[in-house]
């Protein structure tokens, strides 16, 4: 019988020329095996290893080879402290939708005191994360979650409930649900689709995630949706919290003179990501 580095390091030695990474390796076989965590398949290097794993294993290399992601493969994706179900229904959550999660944890204090109801709007939540990781942080906060795909609101129900987070659902595109809810917010947030360019993504993301979560379509996007017509939604003070690509900062600042300059008493700020690139844009209404 085999063991799990001889299964690992023959999958590593065929996809080192079809950039298949270790990690994903590692992942599938903790995954497969029950293991917590990845690092558990090195502990475990010398143990033996079914064949209907190994068949398992092998069936599973065959989508990473063809550039799968491997989260698809497993249907589960890791965003702060939480394990989420994902499919090709909704985009697989990014670090720097972490850092976005982060920086609002860090700033809110300088627009609000994060104890009291503030009732947030989660705009094009995919599997949920933002929601999820907002109202872990903060469970006095009334987190409502939209988005335009009733298959990705369905994953995100079940992330929401599994995850132990209590958050209220709107299917809709941009503030139009909220709207027609007669609702008005404190906070929006949102990881909107802002890739310009096709050229900029990987293969694997123009292959396998969903084309609605990714490409920026300046004459119908959410950025416009929102700010054109937070006057409807707003009700006092409002903060705005987008994700943004670091190539759009012109079309943003556009959008910014077009619907909020002259009419609204406003500061805004670009927050770079840890690579140093413009990644969210926080725009905080008086």
């Amino acid at each position: 019988m085999s063991k799990i580095l001889d299964v690992y390091s023959k999958a590593l030695n065929q996809g080192k020329d079809k950039g298949v990474m270790s990690a994903d390796l590692r992942i599938l076989l903790a995954h497969d095996l029950g293991f917590k965590t990845q690092i558990e398949v090195l502990y475990h290097k010398d143990d033996e290893i079914s064949q209907d794993k190994i068949d398992l294993f092998n069936r599973q290399f065959a989508r990473l080879l063809n550039q799968e992601p491997v989260e698809y493969i497993i249907n589960e994706a890791n965003f702060l402290e939480h394990k989420l179900y994902v499919d090709v229904n909704v985009l697989i959550p990014r670090m720097e939708t972490e850092e976005l999660v982060a920086n609002i944890s860090e700033r809110i204090l300088d627009y609000y005191d994060p104890r009291n109801y503030l009732v947030v709007a989660d705009i094009g939540t995919g599997s949920g994360a933002i929601a999820i990781a907002l109202k872990s942080l903060f469970p006095s906060w009334l987190i409502t979650a939209s988005d335009i795909s009733k298959p990705a609101l369905d994953i995100a129900k079940r992330n929401a409930e599994e995850n132990g987070t209590k958050i209220s659902f709107l299917e809709g595109k941009s503030l139009e649900p909220y709207i027609k809810a007669n609702m008005n917010l404190d906070i929006i947030v949102s990881n909107p689709p802002y890739i310009a360019s096709k050229d900029k993504a990987q293969a694997s993301v123009r292959n396998f995630e969903p084309s609605s979560a990714l490409w920026l379509d300046e004459s119908d996007s959410v950025y416009e949706g929102v700010l054109a017509n937070i006057d409807k939604v707003k009700k006092g003070t409002l903060l705005i919290c987008f994700e943004i690509d670091d190539d759009i900062t012109g079309f943003l600042d556009g959008l910014m003179d077009k619907y909020l300059n002259g009419i609204y008493r406003y500061k805004k700020e670009y927050i770079k990501d840890m690579n140093g690139f413009d990644r969210f844009l926080f725009i905080f209404l008086e």
